[in-house]
């Protein structure tokens, strides 16, 4: 859809970037590390200073002790963390729940691996997860359940209770949690992030993945980490040597020093609100119905009012004709399951997002 866009002159509100810059303080710490010859491999598991960064703020958010040294390994993006972490658990024969819809590495990475993908479906209208399903779905085989919140595509968050009733499925047997957590810091309306690190019986059990990227407007830089117990993260390690071994050096020196204190991401929850009830507001007379994001910076839209068309074909329809580009929601299932929902990303400058609105309202 970004090449369409591209190629047709279209808005890109299609793929999950930003259009505004990365941090000038945060640029400038890269150069600066570069000059200053930081520019050599980075220890295999992440640069010591970036990963006490890290855990020093899982502590203020999530109030847990991670051990720097153990439980933390700096990645080549969320994505490599997650078919890590995949490959380092799941082997032939294992069998993973995916909870549908779903970013699109998680079920090549499974089969990569030999794994048998077992899809749950959301619910299509609010995307809740159905917990008695899930618990249906789980046998011997059963190996890893992957959770994503907040949720791309659908913008929709987990919540406590949620967090308590995975915590009951998995009691008791040997399934790993793999919780995608790359949009922690965008969550809306006063909620909380409900993260796998919060729950003390999960915490045993889960690996935790997230992404500088997301957080810093850096998805070209491609740095994320993972969070996991030593047993697990011995495990992860093993791939990640050889599937990367080290990230980007000047990157992660800057990193660590620019995250030396709150300032450098608290401010996200409110700088995305504002645009997400912008794009709303925008919106409002467009013929299409929003189900308000409650994290992330993607905001679903329905045309089921008033359109039959299947969603791919709507959406390269609007990016040809009309220019504006998004993302059909049906490409997120195994199957293709249409609900007639387009995903618009709204990390984008404040011009941008009302000349989409304007394209939208004169449908």
């Amino acid at each position: 859809m970004s090449k369409m866009a591209s190629d047709y002159g279209a808005i890109n509100l299609s793929q999950g970037f930003p259009d505004f810059p990365v941090p000038d303080a945060l640029v400038d710490l890269v150069r600066k590390h570069m000059i200053e010859g930081h520019n050599q491999y980075a220890p295999m598991p992440g640069l010591i200073d970036l990963r006490e960064q890290i855990a020093e703020k899982v502590f203020r958010l999530y109030q847990r002790k991670i051990d720097p040294d153990t439980e933390i390994t700096i990645t080549a993006g969320a994505t490599e963390a997650l078919h890590a972490s995949i490959s380092a658990i799941v082997h032939p024969g294992d069998e993973v729940i995916v909870l549908e819809p779903a970013y699109d590495s998680y079920i090549p990475s499974i089969k990569l691996n030999g794994g048998v993908v077992i899809p749950v479906a959301l619910h299509p209208g609010d995307f809740s997860v159905n917990w008695d399903v899930v618990k249906e779905k789980v046998n011997n085989r059963t190996r890893m359940i992957m959770i994503n919140t907040p949720h791309n595509p659908t913008g929709s968050i987990f919540s406590a209770q949620d967090l308590e009733q995975l915590a009951e499925i998995t009691r008791n047997t040997n399934i790993v949690v793999l919780s995608d957590e790359v949009y922690e810091h965008i969550v809306f309306d006063g909620e909380r992030h409900q993260s796998v690190l919060r729950h003390e019986e999960l915490l045993q059990r889960s690996v935790a993945v997230f992404s500088f990227g997301k957080t810093f407007h850096a998805t070209g830089w491609k740095v994320g980490y993972c969070i996991a117990p030593e047993i697990l993260s011995t495990e992860i390690r093993k791939v990640h040597q050889y599937l990367q071994f080290s990230v980007h050096t000047p990157t992660q020196f800057a990193l660590a020093e620019y995250m030396n204190g709150l300032k450098s991401y608290q401010y996200l929850t409110d700088f995305y609100q504002q645009k997400r009830d912008l794009f709303l507001k925008l919106t409002e007379n467009s013929p299409f119905k929003a189900l308000p994001a409650k994290g992330t910076y993607f905001q679903l839209f329905s045309y089921q009012e008033f359109s039959s068309m299947p969603d791919r074909k709507l959406a390269e329809h609007l990016t040809q004709k009309s220019k504006l580009a998004s993302i059909p929601i049906s490409v997120f299932y195994h199957d293709q399951t249409d609900n007639h929902y387009l995903r618009f990303c709204f990390a984008k400058g404040d011009e941008t997002l009302v000349r989409a609105a304007e394209i939208l309202c004169n449908l």
